[in-house]
């Protein structure tokens, strides 16, 4: 128990939507009445559960409900999940900005908070004098700063500007300069949102290795929100998943990160075409096979793609090819195959035709396919599937990135493609 620095018991929050207050004399009668008897607030036994996506029929929402977990000194612990699942709100009940509608928090230290763009930062002063009002805020005397003064304004790279107020920073400065105090001022608990996604990629590599470093090297503890999943995969060394207020999830980072994308993503790898005809040729089915479960693609490993297809076995030069998409739905990879090269579609029945991938090299992101089944004799596109099968390519290697997201692809190798048939149809 003497390793654990942080601990959460039985943590709630709830807001009322719409008005900030009870909204009624008669709401604000009970709760004062129940409070001089020493009762519990008789509307935090009510209200639903926080999903964004249903239209609600209570006046209360939850957006957090009976959250317990505790935290290690030097722990990473990463705290993911979607927008709306409560990761900002328990972010900052942690941080003391707001209280828990029910439960605990106990803490051993001081924490430090990056929660928003230039978090405690007072527009008027320079950046220099925001350094000293942040180091006061946490707690340390005039000449501890002065100590890490130079350290910090080196790290942030805004030396130049340092002497200017920081109404005139950019937010990916004052990002930079915000980071760079809660890093330098050591406190035994640093808490981050989702802000170093405003730095640029030099300063985002940055911000990571010395987070590694506070961790295992000064033995400090660091809470860290993220959607990027390398992010959270080469730092954190536990993960929670919070879904509509809730912990669903608390334990490995790999199993986290699976448990977080597989209901996003399993449900789309697999495409069931069901608007055609079966007296003409079209596509069947599309399926991404990827590297890990759960539509997850590790960086420089083999992709496949099954497409089953129906003939009606009428077709002169049967081709079939798909895209690969980024997010913006610009094709990046595209692979095709002919009949003149492995023969497929030219009687009638169902083909199944697979395309290896050996090596493939994409941004870490999010993609989709684009497939197409055509004659390429008479130039007709018989069936076309658009964004279909999305999946999510990761990279958890330490060999860094130096382009931007979408600008660079790579595949080592021929794609191979498989011809299978599954079945013949008589006529």
């Amino acid at each position: 128990m003497s390793d654990i620095i942080l601990k959460a018991s039985n943590i709630s929050k709830q807001y009322r939507l719409g008005l900030v207050s009870s909204g009624t004399l008669s709401h604000d009668l009970t709760r004062w009445w129940h409070k001089i008897r020493g009762k519990d607030d008789p509307f935090l036994k009510v209200g639903e559960a926080n999903d964004r996506s249903t239209t609600s029929k209570s006046d209360y929402v939850w957006a957090l409900k009976d959250i317990n977990f505790e935290v290690k000194r030097g722990e990473v612990l990463g705290i993911i999940g979607k927008n709306g699942a409560g990761k900002s709100t328990l972010l900052k009940i942690l941080s003391r900005v707001t209280s828990p509608s029910t439960g605990e928090i106990k803490t051993k230290g001081s924490i430090a908070s990056l929660l928003e763009v230039g978090t405690g930062f007072h527009p008027e002063m320079t950046g220099r004098e925001n350094i000293y009002l942040n180091g006061a805020i946490l707690g340390m005397t005039k000449k501890e700063i002065w100590g890490k003064e130079q350290e910090i304004i080196e790290f942030s790279g805004c030396q130049r500007f340092i002497d200017t107020p920081v109404k005139r920073y950019s937010s990916g400065m004052r990002v930079r300069l915000a980071f760079a105090v809660a890093a330098h001022l050591e406190p035994e608990i640093l808490v981050i949102d989702e802000v170093l996604a405003v730095g640029d990629a030099e300063f985002q590599k940055k911000a990571i290795g010395k987070m590694q470093d506070i961790a295992k090297g000064d033995g400090r503890t660091v809470l860290f929100v993220s959607h990027n999943m390398a992010a959270v995969k080469s730092l954190c060394t536990r993960v929670m998943v919070l879904k509509n207020g809730r912990s669903v999830f608390e334990g490995s980072v790999d199993d986290g990160i699976e448990n977080y994308l597989k209901e996003e993503n399993s449900r789309s790898l697999t495409y069931e075409n069901t608007t055609s005809s079966s007296n003409t040729s079209f596509i069947k089915s599309v399926k991404v096979l990827t590297s890990e479960k759960g539509g997850i693609h590790e960086y420089n490993k083999g992709l496949k793609v099954e497409i089953e297809l129906f003939s009606d076995g009428s077709l002169y030069q049967p081709a079939l090819s798909y895209q690969i998409l980024n997010r913006d739905n610009i094709p990046l990879i595209h692979e095709l195959i002919l009949n003149s090269e492995q023969e497929f579609a030219k009687s009638k029945g169902v083909y199944k035709l697979v395309s290896e991938i050996k090596n493939i090299k994409l941004y870490q992101g999010d993609y989709k396919l684009n497939v197409y089944f055509a004659d390429n004799f008479t130039k007709i596109n018989i069936n076309k599937l658009t964004e279909v099968c999305s999946f999510k390519i990761i990279n958890t290697s330490k060999r860094p990135y130096y382009w931007g997201a979408g600008t660079a692809v790579y595949k080592e190798d021929d794609t191979i493609w498989n011809v299978l048939k599954l079945n013949d149809i008589d006529d």
